[in-house]
């Protein structure tokens, strides 16, 4: 009983360290390229496809237009957001609950 106690502690601590660890790694990968790439434009794949096809074909004129565009930029960056942390959450959702039905099975 006390062995498996042990043990749990050192997979929670083990836990906590893997977290850490990958939350470092996130940091680290989202400030590196802003820290030693500041005069870096960043910019969307919309607005680099566009270009391509301005310099690839000059005559080209797109097959529609959209239906609404937004107001401003930060509207649009708004949505994107929102439409990312849905969709996020869609998946995380989707695998936890197979996760906890596997979990759920094994236990039976």
């Amino acid at each position: 009983m006390e062995n498996n106690i042990n043990h749990d502690i050192r997979d929670q601590k083990k836990k906590k360290w893997n977290n850490w660890l990958l939350i470092g790694l996130f940091a680290v990968i989202i400030i590196f390229p802003l820290a030693f790439n500041q005069k870096a434009e960043y910019g969307g794949a919309d607005g680099a496809a566009m270009d391509a096809i301005a310099v690839s074909n000059p005559d080209y004129k797109p097959w529609f237009e959209s239906i609404w565009s937004p107001p401003s930029s930060e509207i649009e960056s708004l949505i994107f957001a929102l439409q990312a942390s849905l969709g996020a959450g869609f998946i995380a959702y989707y695998f936890g609950l197979m996760k906890g039905r596997k979990q759920g099975a094994a236990n039976r």
